[in-house]
């Protein structure tokens, strides 16, 4: 009887190697080649079989074998095998039997039919044995070595590090299997160790992964918030594992520290047989592994496959027919090389790098989340490309984007470099908390640094320990911390459509680029000549304004405005505004001017309509002219005006006179509790409150004054606010001097216009019945001179406004004894009144130019950046990573299984930067050159380039990973010449010819041992199309653009309007599409581009009939082929052959086959003659995208090679780089 669960793979006790039997089965394991029984031996046929599928539990282990039955010893033929009829023998019958509880080896371990078929037939044969099994005379091949890093370690990082790893909050059994002491080590009151070295069959943990019981078998379940349980037998390592383990133990159980967390170190040269194939020390490397598996590399592909594919790696774009022509016109050895250099040194090749680049960087055109409001960084998306055409040092590209705004001197360039770490989405939704998203900033730049710069999966230490790799909770928070100290918040800066400049939230920088400051230099150097003209003729007016200061200080009282941006002016003076009638104020259309001189007359008009409500109006002296009383119950309501959104700059000024501590000023906004829309000026407490808000409890933006203000007293207070949607952008002016601010809420996120009319005195009261309180008592003093301007007025705007006294009285006022705000109220009021024309016209010329400027500068990019804060904010190890549930604080600090950060480095993130790229950093460069290496082959060297913890996979050729590493780092971290050994080399140089062996045996092409071939990237499909058809635009830089897309898919999503661009811009490379998170280009998608909401530097490859689908259907396509359509007849030959020859050259870089020529000339034949005979299907079909058609071609014989031509477009070998 058999029981218990055979296991396959394992080792055949002491008397024969697995090497022997694979030898034995030429070497295809389990699988023996059919033979007559005269010619069945046991040893060569059989015993194979048995040590596969049957020994782990029947063989030499004591502690596991089931039912006394062994394998490995003669005994199984008395018990279970009757000689000469297979029918009658338990071994044929538990093979072969239907029962899955009999059946032997377990299901989804059978032998296969072949084996079976052995078995029986040796079996009817006599079940012959040869050489007894004591004395068998095996071959002596030495057991195979076992490497610990690339075989034993994946086994226990997968199934056994959940529990027995570095998070101690999980740990079982106070055992550790990730460490070098943990399995060696005396467990206390939990047992000894749990592998003995050198002895697999007294090592616990051979007994625990073999055993058949599932209570006792490991590795255990675990499950999501259940505590852990018996694992099934899907969950038991399979036998090979099991047998790694056995040959790992038994051969001393040697502990390797994880690889990657070891230094590079500079590998030699290995020499290799046939060394005219090797052309750099890549070459070696891969040939000396060649070597070892008995392989050899592909022969090299044809120059013009070569010029493709390196053309397209290098700039992501097929080579030109001027690329072609140059090459294969080149009779030099190094032809291909010089290329290469030319590549090197295009702009395509930054706008290349770039692309793989910003996958890993996040960057997107929109914040995410589900309201998904746009932004503007696509500066940053420019400093990549810039600096990969410049070849910036890698260490130099690390730092600028991690610390760039901490650089001594940092320069505009270096801060926009920063917006790396502020690519991340952000919430503008209402409702949120901003603490929580604040959290998730942080949490994403280190997860993002972590994958980029060092292949580790940080994230995974945010809630609790690291299942897998030695990265505490602890330790993810000291890392935190250097990404915790920037004044922000959680939340987005408004959705509204005049939102805060590009949706952008602070820190940011406006970020004009060159042609920017071109435009800005030669604006500055108008103004500035503007500003000397004005200048010297006010200078010559000195006497003329000196005469007119004089006749002020004996004449009777003048007095000036200040107009500019002036929307609302309430002077409050008894004597003008309108004759009073009980309790309302006559309308009136008109103020008179506040010059009131016999010399200038003028007048302004504003559209008020102003009511006295709640009492009688009294008037009394007032700070300019007089003022109007307020008792706590009258107010004016003085109309619809002023009703300012969150994104309007403005300015509010006004004389107060208060004699209580509370009360509302100015206000367009409905007092209560249950929420103030609108704006506001008030007194609460004694001191000065500004409040913006469509919620008054969550989505406003609120400031006071630091100081209160004294009673019973005149004092003017001016509040100027300019747009931008954060507290700074407030400043209030007392008595012409700025006062200190506290914000009170930071997070406006809507609108807030609101019905409710502009008052003086109160707020709006709620509605009767509503149940809301009215919580702004109305003010009690006096109120004079009110003024609202459209614009933030200036410091010295905000003191002449400030100034009460009349232009008569400053006149009187010796020069040396005025005030700053008196001498330019003095100066201003004789530039805009008494000065000569030519004066005047000089000095708005002048203002005309500022507010061309500032306005000119507002239409400047921004880019939100990195930016340091003092005092540093605390950062605290997060329990279960919640936002609210704050733990222990935490310092800024690095992992202890890496290096230490160098004592010479400040601790912040500028030295965490220079950390990075320290040459003993283990990471740094291996992951960078490796996932150089992957945008090449398809596969890095380490195939996990987002993983090089122990999860991630170990290298293939993990010499050469080092070599590049090394090298790299001693060439100065030279991009351009670390690509270019790689595109250079013998290996990158291969055919990538498949043939069913390289198929069987190296399906990835691990081994390197053929050329590079894999689907090209969505960016590349599309790129390729719009150069083939001659309509890509090959402008660099600028602005994200929005070519074609399916009509609708904005507004269903997002209720936003897709606006799709016009003239070049619609054909704009890939790299500078516009990308909305939640929803991005749909023909990305479908070639399986990363939606960018997350890091991603490893893309998955599918193959879907949508894709086919989207390369006959989209409206870039169908353009594309009607272009190159034309193309074939305009310049591609006079016969349909000659054309199509054309077409499918440009397109694939080669001669089509004559049977591709063939299909591609009866496809042209056949719509032909279908288009002759319906000439409007082939208008409808020629005119589909933006680009008119060439009227002067044949609209059938167009159409039909434009069918053609999308054919072409659609091939595997189009869209495919070999």
């Amino acid at each position: 009887m058999f029981e218990g669960m055979p296991m396959r793979n394992t080792r055949f006790g002491a008397l024969i190697p697995l090497a022997v039997l694979a030898i034995g089965l030429g070497g295809n394991l389990g699988t023996a080649v059919a033979q007559e029984p005269s010619q069945l031996e046991f040893h060569r046929d059989i015993r194979p079989i048995l040590a596969e599928s049957c020994l782990l539990c029947h063989g030499p282990n004591e502690a596991i074998r089931q039912a006394d039955l062994r394998f490995d010893t003669d005994e199984f033929l008395d018990r279970v095998v009757v000689p000469g009829d297979a029918e009658a023998s338990a071994l044929y019958e538990r093979l072969t039997t239907e029962d899955p509880i009999r059946k032997m080896p377990p299901a989804g371990m059978s032998l296969s039919d072949e084996q079976i078929d052995l078995v029986r037939r040796w079996i009817d044969g006599g079940a012959e044995m040869g050489t007894a099994l004591a004395d068998a005379d095996v071959p002596a091949i030495p057991e195979r070595t076992v490497d610990f890093a690339r075989e034993v370690r994946p086994i226990l990082s997968e199934n056994c590090f959940t529990c027995h790893g570095p998070d101690a909050e999980a740990r079982q059994r106070g055992l550790r299997l990730d460490v070098a002491e943990g399995p060696f080590s005396d467990r206390g009151e939990f047992g000894g160790p749990v592998i003995t070295p050198g002895n697999a069959d007294e090592s616990l943990l051979i007994h625990r992964v073999s055993a058949v019981d599932a209570r006792v078998r490991m590795p255990y379940r675990l499950g999501l918030n259940t505590p852990v349980m018996p694992g099934t037998d899907e969950d038991a390592l399979d036998p090979g594992e099991i047998e790694t383990l056995r040959l790992w133990i038994d051969q001393g159980a040697e502990w390797q520290s994880h690889w990657a967390f070891i230094p590079p170190e500079r590998q030699s040269v290995p020499p290799v047989a046939g060394a005219e194939w090797v052309r750099n020390p890549i070459d070696n490397f891969v040939k000396a592994r060649l070597e070892r598996e008995g392989r050899e590399p592909s022969p090299e592909a044809d120059i013009l496959t070569l010029l493709r594919r390196v053309t397209f790696d290098l700039t992501g774009l097929p080579p030109t027919e001027g690329d072609i022509a140059a090459v294969l016109g080149d009779d030099s050895p190094d032809a291909f090389e010089r290329h290469v250099d030319r590549m090197l040194e295009s702009d395509g090749y930054g706008e290349r790098m770039a692309a793989e680049w910003l996958d890993g960087a996040r960057y997107a055109d929109s914040s995410g989340y589900q309201t998904d409001a746009p932004r503007q960084m696509w500066r940053y998306r420019d400093w990549v490309i810039d600096a990969y055409n410049d070849n910036m040092p890698f260490d130099q590209f690390t730092i600028e984007q991690i610390a760039g705004d901490m650089l001594p001197d940092a320069t505009l360039e270096q801060r926009i470099a920063t917006a790396f770490n502020r690519n991340h989405s952000q919430n503008g939704e209402g409702g949120i908390v901003p603490e929580e998203f604040l959290v998730e900033n942080v949490v994403d730049r280190v997860s993002t640094t972590g994958t980029v710069w060092m292949g580790l999966t940080l994230g995974c230490a945010r809630c609790h320990d690291h299942k897998f790799d030695p990265i505490s909770q602890k330790e993810f928070y000291e890392i935190y911390a250097y990404f915790n100290n920037i004044p922000e918040r959680g939340n987005l800066r408004g959705l509204g459509a005049k939102a805060f400049k590009y949706f952008n939230s602070p820190p940011l920088v406006t970020a004009p680029t060159e042609a920017d400051f071109a435009r800005l230099a030669e604006l500055d150097e108008t103004l500035e000549k503007a500003r000397e003209e004005f200048a010297s003729l006010e200078t010559e007016a000195a006497d003329a304004r000196a005469e007119w200061e004089s006749s002020l200080a004996s004449a009777w009282p003048i007095d000036w405005v200040l107009r500019d941006k002036l929307l609302v002016h309430h002077p409050l003076d008894g004597d003008i505004g309108g004759a009073y009638s009980g309790e309302s104020v006559i309308p009136h259309q008109g103020v008179t001017s506040h010059l009131r001189t016999p010399r200038a007359p003028v007048s302004y008009q504003f559209p008020i309509n102003v009511t006295l409500e709640d009492g009688l109006p009294r008037f009394a002296p007032g700070r300019v002219g007089e003022a109007m009383s307020f008792d706590g119950k009258r107010f004016i309501n003085a109309g619809d005006v002023a009703n300012f959104t969150y994104a309007e700059p403005f300015t509010l000024a006004v004389w107060i006179y208060p004699t209580a501590a509370d009360g509302v000023i100015v206000s367009r906004a409905l007092a209560g509790d249950q929420g103030e829309q609108g704006w506001g000026l008030y007194l609460l407490e004694g001191k000065l409150q500004v409040n913006l808000s469509q919620r008054y409890a969550d989505d406003g933006l609120r400031i006071e004054s630091v100081d209160t203000l004294p009673l019973n007293e005149w004092q003017h207070v001016l509040v100027t606010y300019d747009g931008k949607r954060v507290p700074e952008s407030f400043r209030i002016y007392v008595n012409g001097e700025s006062r200190e601010i506290n914000p009170l809420l930071d997070g406006i996120n809507n609108p807030m216009r609101t019905r409710e009319p502009l008052r003086i005195g109160a707020s709006g009261s709620p509605p009767e019945n509503s149940g809301a309180t009215d919580s702004r008592p109305r003010f009690q003093g006096m109120i004079d001179d009110v003024r609202i301007y459209m614009e933030a007025l200036t410091p010295e705007q905000a003191a002449v406004v400030a100034t009460g006294e009349t232009l008569t009285e400053i006149a009187r006022i010796a020069p040396a004894g005025r005030t700053a705000g008196q001498a330019e109220k003095l100066r201003l009021a004789f530039l805009d009144q008494y000065a000569a024309p030519e004066v005047r016209d000089a000095w708005q010329n002048v203002k005309d130019l500022e507010r061309e400027r500032a306005a000119l500068w507002d239409s400047f990019p921004t880019v939100m950046v990195m930016e340091e804060m003092e005092p540093r904010r605390d950062t605290f190890r997060l329990i279960r990573g919640a936002y609210d549930v704050p733990g222990e604080r935490v310092d800024p600090g690095v992992p202890a299984v890496l290096p230490p950060m160098p004592d010479e480095y400040s601790n912040d993130r500028l030295g965490f930067a220079r950390w990075l790229v320290e040459p003993d950093h283990p990471l740094t460069a291996r992951v960078a050159v490796n996932r150089f290496w992957q945008m090449y082959f398809g596969t890095g060297l380490v195939k996990t380039s987002e993983n090089f913890g122990l999860q991630g996979e170990y290298p293939s050729h993990p010499e050469l990973l080092d070599w590049l590493a090394t090298t790299f780092i001693d060439s100065g971290w030279d991009v351009k010449a670390l690509q270019r050994a790689i595109v250079t080399s013998s290996t990158y140089r291969q055919a990538s010819n498949l043939t069913p062996e390289a198929i069987e045996e190296d399906p990835e092409n691990r081994l390197l041992a053929r050329g590079p071939r894999q689907r090209m990237t969505a960016h590349m499909v599309r790129d390729q199309a719009l150069s083939i058809a001659d309509l890509l635009a090959p402008r660099l830089g600028g602005p994200s653009v929005r070519p074609y897309q399916p009509e609708g898919l904005w507004e269903e999503q997002s209720s936003q309007e897709y606006r799709q661009s016009t003239g070049d811009d619609l054909y704009r490379r890939s790299l500078y599409t516009y990308w909305k998170r939640t929803l991005a280009p749909p023909s990305m998608l479908a070639f399986d581009s990363s939606t960018r909401e997350t890091c991603v530097v490893r893309l998955s490859r599918t193959n879907t009939p949508l894709q086919a689908l989207n390369l006959m259907n989209d409206v870039t396509y169908v353009e594309a082929a009607r272009r190159l359509g034309e193309r074939m007849i305009v310049e591609g030959g006079t016969t349909p052959d000659e054309r199509i020859a054309y077409a499918y050259r440009l397109s694939t870089g080669h001669r089509p086959s004559p049977d591709a020529r063939a299909v591609l000339r009866e496809t042209f034949d056949d719509f032909l003659g279908e288009y002759q005979a319906d000439r409007s299907a082939a208008l409808e079909f020629v005119d589909v995208g933006a680009t008119p058609r060439d009227e002067t071609l044949d609209v059938a014989e167009l159409a039909s090679y434009q069918m053609v031509a999308s054919m072409i477009l659609n091939l595997d070998r189009t869209i495919t780089k070999d």
